[in-house]
């Protein structure tokens, strides 16, 4: 499946851990994004932002001007950019860490992408955060290390962990207790459904769902 990528303006992560870009794949610089791709020596396809972060727009790329009093994020725009040009996998670079209000905006637009039927990872310094809706994420028996489910949006129900440490069948996980925290990956294949709400799912970065 051909990738869309995201980089923001934080410093916290790395760009394209443990992943491989294809001809196909879209990079989009959100704002002060522009700026992380340069120190990396990445040229992206596009740029969009209010400049705010960067100061000024990019002149060796593609770039869309937003206003500086808009609704949505840099980030939010640059993936409605990516939707309309076809994507379906997000990945979102250095929008983490610094300030904690961009850091939920950024998993807010986790929660956007599912409930779009889209798949979207924002990658911390060492964990990777995707959300899910009314559906299942499963990883290979080989994956180590911790998982956590959250409720992201209310009140999820029929929640079902099987293949972990400790198991959740046909559960309700709500967004005030914090039951999903600190799993382990237990050498079997595992799987995560939701029937009918929304999940946050954070694993570590050396790992990836099939």
């Amino acid at each position: 499946m051909k990738k869309c990528f995201i980089i923001g303006a934080s410093r916290c992560g790395s760009l394209y851990h443990g992943i491989e870009t294809g001809e196909d794949d879209l990079v989009i610089a959100a704002d002060g994004g522009y700026i992380r791709c340069m120190e990396a020596g990445i040229k992206p396809d596009m740029a969009v932002g209010d400049w705010d972060s960067a100061g000024n727009p990019p002149h060796d790329c593609l770039f869309v001007q937003l206003p500086v009093e808009k609704d949505d994020t840099d980030t939010l725009a640059a993936i409605k950019l990516g939707i309309e040009k076809g994507f379906d996998e997000f990945h979102i670079f250095f929008g983490t860490g610094g300030r904690p209000d961009h850091t939920i905006a950024n998993m807010q637009c986790l929660v956007f992408l599912s409930k779009k039927g889209k798949r979207g990872y924002l990658y911390d310094e060492k964990e990777i955060i995707t959300a899910i809706t009314n559906s299942s994420i499963t990883f290979s028996a080989a994956a180590k290390g911790s998982i956590s489910v959250f409720s992201a949006d209310g009140t999820a129900y029929g929640v079902t962990e099987t293949g972990l440490k400790y198991s959740l069948d046909n559960a309700v996980v709500t967004s005030d207790f914090p039951i999903g925290v600190s799993n382990s990956f237990a050498g079997v294949q595992s799987n995560i459904t939701v029937e009918n709400g929304t999940l946050y799912i954070i694993f570590p970065k050396g790992e990836f769902p099939l």
